[in-house]
């Protein structure tokens, strides 16, 4: 069987858990769960990704962080991606001085934005007796932050939002402001 060696993508939910922590938007979950079939019959075996995070470590590289699969825009870290026994596990942080992070850490902590889909190549696959790709090598080259994901029970289980203590009261300030502001129209219009 000859392989396509195009670049192909996969897409995973994250969840809607959000907390303050310091030192930006941090994002950790999973982004490939093995043994599950995503919405194209794709199934991802365990190991997969192996072969392919040792020789980035070897060389010094790492995954990278795109949005929308757009190599023209990196949006944050991925600090540790590593296989376990249930899937692909990415910890990383979104950048705030990069405005296209920016917007993405806007739009998490809005529920916009719930998905994570991997860009890889794929090495080595079969078929099984149900039809589905068993992708049992694959080259992995990033891991995007999109909106529609394919794998949905892949999913980020914690995203943190970090600020320092001068922006967060600075930004107290402003959103208390605001409800007040917000809580005074909503009593004049009941009156009205």
């Amino acid at each position: 069987m000859e392989l396509d060696t195009s670049l192909e993508r996969k897409f995973a939910r994250f969840g809607d858990g959000l907390q303050v922590q310091e030192d930006g938007l941090v994002i950790e979950g999973y982004a490939s769960l093995f043994g599950a079939a995503d919405q194209g019959g794709d199934v991802v075996v365990t190991g997969a990704y192996a072969r392919s995070l040792s020789a980035l470590t070897a060389r010094g590289g790492k995954v990278k962080m795109l949005w929308q699969h757009d190599p023209a825009h990196p949006i944050g870290i991925w600090d540790e991606v590593r296989e376990d026994a249930k899937g692909l596990w990415v910890k990383g942080r979104l950048l705030d001085t990069v405005a296209k992070g920016r917007e993405a850490a806007a739009l998490i902590e809005a529920g916009a934005i719930d998905g994570l889909s991997i860009g890889y190549r794929t090495v080595r696959a079969s078929k099984n007796d149900k039809g589905q790709r068993l992708l049992s090598e694959l080259e992995l080259w990033e891991v995007s932050l999109v909106t529609f994901p394919m794998l949905p029970s892949a999913r980020i289980q914690d995203a943190v939002a970090a600020k320092s203590d001068a922006v967060n009261t600075a930004d107290d300030d402003a959103l208390r402001a605001m409800a007040v502001a917000f809580e005074a129209a909503r009593t004049e219009l009941a009156r009205s």
